[in-house]
């Protein structure tokens, strides 16, 4: 691979439609068809599922199937609860941060469209007379500008619906990307210029491989669990983000030692196989591809551990992209890791290019 910019003017306009677009956890469809769209040239056909995981698939006829793989839904909020006052009480979709809500827009999703509104907060001269109280569940509240709750249901507001960040994709000094749901939206952007590059460079691959946007990962690896019993896959290579620990209020000694612009991030974890996470060091080392390593004790808490434990056991591993702020409206990747992970998969997929590296992982 060269040493200049893979990402295209059109993988980028690609990147901020996609991140853009809300597609929350149970309702990723929107944002699946437009990663489908974008995908389509690259790839011989598409599978999709009951629940909304879309895969691409190059060489489906082949008996040996490699997975590489992102999650496609972003953190949200449901509407829980509506008061005769017109203010609405939520609870979560994911793991999303109660304490970055107050005083954020917010749209709500309804049949009707979207209704705007604000997560309201106390002003800070009531706040100081006695010890103040800190943002919680139970005390953040959405105020959509109506004053009863009849004013709410009749802009199609219900129980049940479900609400996202209008926050938008920018770039800071010209080489860091910020948005909401790069956690892990940004997974399913790198898979897809994997089959991009793949498809321009004419590459022909011995195997089958299954570009895999799985849906619910946020609300316990839903989606990778259920994919993964369709495509019954022999090897999957998972993407995710993992956190920059060199901002303020971070442990080292507990989240390890990983920074945006150093590289690929390669986990070690009971669910990561040996052998292909070897594989994957040594592409590393070949190709000059920067990397830094990451422990994970027992679970790797992605997608990565709903593959490695399927189907009899699947050798799985994980590449994430090291990011700072997770599960606010401000993460931010370096763009640099973003190539850096893209190619590391691409050139692990050009090792797999036998039967005896097959066998390697068994």
């Amino acid at each position: 691979m060269s040493t200049t910019s893979i990402l295209k003017e059109s993988s980028l306009t690609f990147l901020e439609q996609y991140l853009n677009n809300a597609s929350p956890t149970g309702y990723e469809s929107s944002g699946q068809r437009i990663w489908m769209d974008y995908l389509k040239p690259y790839v011989d056909t598409f599978i999709t599922d009951t629940y909304g995981t879309a895969v691409g698939v190059i060489n489906p006829d082949a008996p040996y199937k490699v997975v590489i793989e992102g999650h496609a839904d972003e953190i949200s909020w449901y509407v829980n609860y509506i008061t005769e006052d017109g203010l609405i009480y939520v609870i979560r979709n994911g793991g999303s941060d109660h304490q970055i809500a107050p005083s954020k827009r917010v749209n709500i999703h309804t049949k009707n469209g979207i209704v705007k509104g604000v997560f309201g907060w106390p002003a800070i001269h009531t706040r100081m007379r006695d010890k103040e109280e800190v943002p919680k569940l139970t005390n953040i509240f959405i105020d959509c500008g109506c004053e009863t709750k009849a004013e709410v249901e009749a802009l199609g507001v219900h129980v049940g619906c479900v609400i996202t960040y209008p926050d938008t994709f920018t770039v800071l000094n010209g080489n860091k990307f910020v948005c909401r749901a790069i956690d892990n939206r940004m997974g399913g952007f790198m898979i897809a210029e994997v089959a991009r590059l793949l498809h321009e460079n004419n590459i022909k691959l011995p195997f089958g491989l299954y570009i895999t946007n799985s849906v619910q990962e946020e609300v316990g690896l839903r989606g990778a669990e259920m994919i993964t019993k369709t495509i019954k896959p022999n090897v999957a290579i998972v993407t995710d983000v993992c956190h920059d620990s060199t901002t303020p209020m971070i442990d080292k000694k507990i989240e390890g030692d990983t920074k945006i612009g150093k590289g690929p991030v390669v986990t070690y974890a009971p669910a990561v196989q040996n052998n292909l996470r070897e594989l994957i060091l040594d592409t590393a080392v070949e190709k000059e591809i920067p990397f830094q390593r990451l422990a994970s004790s027992r679970v790797t808490g992605t997608d990565t551990d709903a593959f490695a434990y399927s189907n009899g056991g699947v050798a799985s591993a994980l590449i994430s992209l090291p990011l700072r702020y997770m599960h606010t409206t401000v993460e931010m990747v370096h763009r640099d890791d973003v190539e850096n992970v893209i190619k590391l998969i691409y050139e692990t997929l050009l090792k797999l290019d036998n039967e005896d590296t097959f066998s390697y992982f068994k």
